[in-house]
């Protein structure tokens, strides 16, 4: 930072930051030709964006280079953030400004009287700061209560005092959010939510690059680029949106959770918190494709709301409450190794059921019920991925229906499980379809064992209690209580129309 240029002087004698190039480049340029020398040098766009190769990333690509503001729509943890933020990559590594201004003046060409002032005055005094890529990215979550003067600005009138100004100059106007995002990025998250005059202020200076406040007006020509995210239902003809400022957006981007379980899971692993540091730590792919499944499967389940969605967070948080719940186990029973089971999964419920918003019928389940069938139709898919058509497992389903049973308990030390597992007749010779050779060490042979049983009980072959023993599955499946009670009625009502003798 030294070598650079520190007053307006040294400014316009160094040829990388000349007056044309500073005056004529804004900001929407400057992304612009970023972006096509990194699409020329064939560097991935936004790295650390996993799933929008192929759909999202190239719209805002074309956004980009159309200088368009834009919006990007979808469901809560759709990375929408994580894209705006990613923009800041495209901006140079240091912009020059008159040091001291709120609103980061171009030295070449300011907008405030005080830096007008400053540029006709000794060059050699004007001092330059700079500012880097994220201090140029400026970020609102929009909520009812935001006003004016929070996003645009406000009349000081203690400035004008002191200043002696009249109240509608310039150098009156405390800068809210927007002008301060000058010459740089300005994203509001959840959109729809700001206010109907909030909105309207922001598209007068998008088109015109005026507005007013407090019945003054100020002329604000500022050098932004906008951009947006909102929820689908809200952004709508009848939603929350005014039009005029959905007319002045450029573009309108949907996003989209992961196409492709694999894809999932290569967030999931990138955004948790995995590597731990203490306990060797072995992750199997099974239990990472059950976790990823529980939200493949609650994205299509009735009982969970379509309109809200279900959060890539969700894996992601289960992933991260499984590892501990593991760590745990290790820790108390002196394991060096700390190996996942289904039945860690089942202990990180609360980590699923805050991610779920549940319609009525879910409701009436309740959320913890709701996350056990989730669970269980996942152990159920990633099952059937390895052993359908593989494996015959009528051996082990025998055993328990000549009356065997056992516990898994999560809290439960390997050796003691894998001495019990292995009195099952032929479950560790069906090991091999997960991709074990049996040499492997205990923690992973229970883990990988216990999967199998899960696997068979979802699909009701076997019997499983709420305190996890294992029984044989039951032949003729038990009726609920409600229709036995049914029946009842419906037999005591045939009864007293049947005729006296």
């Amino acid at each position: 930072m030294s070598s650079l240029p520190q007053s307006l002087a040294e400014l316009r004698r160094h040829p990388q930051f000349s007056e044309e190039r500073l005056t004529t480049r804004r900001v929407k340029d400057e992304l612009r030709d970023n972006l096509i020398a990194r699409l020329r040098a064939d560097d991935a766009v936004f790295p650390g964006i996993v799933g929008y190769d192929d759909t999202v990333v190239p719209q805002v690509v074309n956004a980009i280079l159309s200088r368009h503001n834009f919006i990007l729509l979808g469901l809560r943890g759709q990375a929408k953030s994580r894209i705006l933020r990613a923009l800041t990559t495209l901006l140079d590594p240091q912009l020059p400004y008159i040091a001291g201004c709120e609103i980061y003046d171009n030295p070449y060409a300011p907008l405030c009287s005080h830096c007008k002032q400053l540029v006709k005055g000794d060059a050699a005094t004007v001092s330059i700061a700079y500012r880097s890529p994220d201090q140029r990215y400026v970020e609102k979550l929009a909520t009812p209560d935001v006003t004016i003067a929070d996003l645009i600005g406000d009349i000081d009138p203690i400035k004008a005092a002191k200043g002696g100004h009249e109240l509608g100059s310039e150098l009156t106007v405390h800068y809210g959010l927007l002008p301060r995002a000058n010459r740089g990025i300005f994203a509001v998250n959840e959109l729809p939510d700001l206010a109907g005059k909030i909105q309207v202020g922001l598209f007068n200076i998008m088109q015109e690059g005026d507005i007013q406040i407090k019945g003054y007006p100020v002329r604000l020509p500022l050098d932004v680029m906008l951009v947006f995210s909102a929820n689908p239902e809200d952004y709508t003809a009848r939603g929350k949106i005014v039009t005029p400022l959905k007319d002045r957006i450029g573009s309108e981007i949907r996003t989209h959770y992961p196409a492709t379980l694999q894809e999932g899971m290569a967030i999931t692993g990138q955004e948790a918190w995995i590597e731990r540091n203490g306990h060797q730590l072995q992750v199997p792919d099974f239990i990472r494709e059950v976790i990823e499944q529980t939200a493949f499967v609650a994205r299509e389940d009735k009982r969970v709301d379509k309109r809200s969605g279900v959060s890539q967070r969700l894996p992601i948080s289960a992933i991260e409450n499984v590892i501990s719940n593991a760590e745990r186990r290790a820790i108390r029973v002196g394991e060096k190794i700390v190996v996942p089971r289904v039945g860690d999964i089942y202990a990180a419920m609360p980590a699923i059921t805050g991610k779920l918003e549940l319609e009525y019928e879910g409701e009436l389940k309740g959320a913890d019920h709701v996350a056990r069938d989730l669970i269980r139709a996942a152990v159920a898919r990633t099952y059937d991925r390895y052993f359908h058509g593989n494996s015959n497992l009528n051996q082990v389903v025998q055993w328990f229906d000549l009356g065997g049973e056992i516990q898994l308990r999560d809290s439960a030390a390997a050796q003691e499980m894998l001495h019990q597992l292995r009195g099952i007749q032929g479950l560790f010779d069906k090991l091999s379809a997960l991709g074990l050779s049996g040499k492997e060490p205990g923690e992973v042979l229970v883990s990988a064992a216990e999967f199998v049983l899960e696997g068979l009980y979802a699909h009701k072959r076997i019997g499983r209690s709420e305190e996890r023993v294992f029984t044989a599955g039951e032949k003729q499946p038990r009726r609920e209580k409600q229709n036995l009670h049914e029946e009842d009625e419906e037999r005591e009502i045939r009864r007293q129309r049947r005729p006296f003798n």
